[in-house]
């Protein structure tokens, strides 16, 4: 085995460890701290892809700006941090461990299956081509997305606003 398949694999083994961590925690803002560690690492697997920028754009968006509207909207809506924040949702985990890991190997059988074992080449540079796909064919997902992401942000101010107006009410 060389050095770079080690390397590989413990990058792995933290990213499954930082994963699990993410979600079975309790903690909103350690939960947080993972999902950064975690996209970490798979911006790094996918700088060892040779896939450079696909690894820079999951730093700046997903760790430089959904990790920072995560934590502005934990802030904003007042969350219940430390040992006020545990709460009674042990019944669901089951079920949702059962929905995740069907999802997963769905979608491990699909990718085995897919392929076939063949590998395509395509020409040109890999964020041409990205930039062509994702501008042409898949505009209206593309589009779709910050649809959501929008819809996420008003919802957060939205329920920020009503927290504010029952703690003025509280106050007086």
């Amino acid at each position: 085995m060389e050095i770079f398949e080690i390397v590989t694999y413990f990058i792995l083994l933290g990213l499954i460890s930082t994963a699990i961590r993410v979600v079975t925690t309790s903690n909103v803002i350690h939960a947080a701290i993972s999902l950064v560690f975690t996209l970490a690492l798979t911006a790094i697997l996918f700088l060892i892809l040779s896939s450079e920028f696909v690894a820079l754009v999951l730093v700046l968006v997903y760790i430089g700006a959904v990790i920072v509207l995560f934590l502005f909207g934990i802030m904003i809506t007042r969350a219940p941090l430390g040992k006020n924040a545990e709460l009674d949702n042990d019944k669901n985990k089951k079920l949702g461990a059962a929905i995740a890991g069907s999802i997963f190997l769905l979608f491990s059988y699909i990718l085995i299956n897919g392929f076939d074992g063949e590998v395509t080449i395509a020409s040109g540079s890999s964020t041409e081509l990205l930039g062509e796909i994702l501008l042409t064919r898949f505009i209206f997902p593309f589009e779709l997305v910050s649809f959501v992401l929008l819809a996420a942000l008003i919802g957060g101010i939205t329920l920020a606003r009503k927290d504010e107006a029952l703690i003025d009410k509280d106050q007086v």
